[in-house]
């Protein structure tokens, strides 16, 4: 099974066609100062973000909720091929430590399509059937939905 062979018991997708170069959109996923702009729907915010964007590099994403909630959100590259394509999951919090409870694996890829365009997927491959439902019971659909928008909306202005 390749890594977008979806399996319906276990995998959300978000699938669009974005007007804005692949290159741009891996930069908004990579670059730290970046991320705050677009990858919370608010009113979450991003208040920390370190990325060791390579195989086996750490990643730590803090989110901020509106009343002072705070999720670290720890996590490892497991591929990283520029512009194409990022995998990183949670079942690490740091290389090579595991997790106590792995959630899901993100499987985020950017397929030029020429003309400025780029076919933007992202699948939230989960551990379980379970981790899937309470995943789209958190508002997957809206939340990474509004996420892609305002990504698009950053990549257009790079």
């Amino acid at each position: 099974m390749s890594a977008l062979d979806l399996d319906p018991e276990r995998d959300l997708i978000i699938s669009r066609i974005i007007d804005a170069p692949a290159d741009k959109l891996f930069r908004c996923w990579t670059t730290p100062g970046l991320l705050p702009h677009w990858f919370c729907p608010p009113p979450w915010t991003v208040s920390n973000a370190v990325m060791d964007v390579r195989t086996g590099g750490n990643t730590l994403i803090t989110m901020a909720g509106p009343n002072g909630e705070k999720v670290d959100n720890p996590g490892v590259y497991l591929e990283v091929i520029p512009n194409e394509k990022l995998v990183f999951t949670d079942a690490f919090t740091e290389t090579w430590k595991p997790s106590a409870k792995p959630f899901m694996v993100g499987i985020i890829t950017f397929d030029e399509l020429g003309d400025g365009k780029t076919r933007y997927t992202a699948i939230a491959r989960h551990w379980s059937a379970e981790d899937k439902t309470a995943h789209e019971q958190m508002g997957f659909h809206e939340g990474w939905g509004i996420a892609t928008d305002q990504l698009a909306a950053l990549a257009a202005t790079l």
